[in-house]
């Protein structure tokens, strides 16, 4: 079978963010046309805009922010192709977080982990005993390491009830993975209150009705970055924009 190789230049415009020039990181993708940019350059963008980077179609007239998620399958084909890309974004957020004093979030230690586990070579001289204890170890590590994401980064929470037709919840005060999404919060107040769909739900924060795949963490950043915790969140039935 004939094979062709293809040198990483000549992929570079489709792995390269339009506004910084860089590879992707963090990839997220506008909903409305499918072009994919980092995050925080994506974010940074339509603070001022609403219209996309490469295209110039319309995202959404007031609250474009809605229109965009994270583009898991992009940011791992990325990370694929360029060699030392993951680990060295990697490197670069332990050090933002040890420069400003703070703990390193449970799941970027886990990466790194993981991805020196990758790359260990195998001793000289190991015996097929030593391979197979070595082997129920890191069994029995994997199932201690299932911990459903407490080591991740956190974020406190309260959830209040903005609204006459709901109850509010008995216990508003909540702490969770900071991965989570908007997503999972209306899952999770549907179920509380017993509705008989999520989709039912807005969730907003500062009055502005967020999107259902924004994470907490990018929640934080972006609309809570310089107030204390917990975040406050409100819920109400949904109401469709026009």
């Amino acid at each position: 079978m004939l094979t062709r190789k293809i040198k990483l230049w000549d992929i570079n415009a489709h792995i390269t963010c339009r506004l910084c020039s860089g590879y992707l990181i963090d990839a997220t993708t506008v909903t409305e046309c499918l072009h994919t940019f980092c995050r925080s350059c994506l974010v940074k963008y339509l603070e001022e805009n609403n219209t996309c980077p490469t295209c110039r179609i319309v995202i959404h007239q007031s609250h474009p922010l809605q229109y965009i998620g994270h583009d898991r399958t992009m940011q791992d084909i990325v990370y694929k192709l360029v060699p030392g890309l993951q680990e060295a974004e990697m490197r670069k957020q332990r050090e933002f977080y040890h420069k400003l004093g703070m703990e390193v979030p449970g799941d970027i230690k886990g990466e790194t982990c993981s991805a020196k586990q990758h790359l260990d070579p195998h001793r000289n001289g190991e015996t097929k005993a030593d391979d197979s204890s070595n082997k129920e170890a890191a069994e029995e590590k994997q199932e201690d390491d299932n911990d459903y994401h407490r080591s991740d980064e956190q974020v406190s929470i309260c959830l209040e009830c903005n609204s006459s037709k709901l109850r509010g919840l008995k216990r508003k005060w909540i702490r969770c993975s900071a991965q989570a999404t908007v997503l999972h919060l209306k899952k999770f107040i549907a179920k509380k209150l017993n509705l008989s769909s999520f989709n039912e739900l807005d969730i907003l924060c500062n009055e502005e009705i967020l999107g259902k795949d924004h994470t907490l963490k990018f929640v934080v950043v972006t609309r809570w970055r310089f107030k204390k915790a917990p975040l406050l969140l409100h819920y109400r039935p949904k109401m469709d924009l026009l």
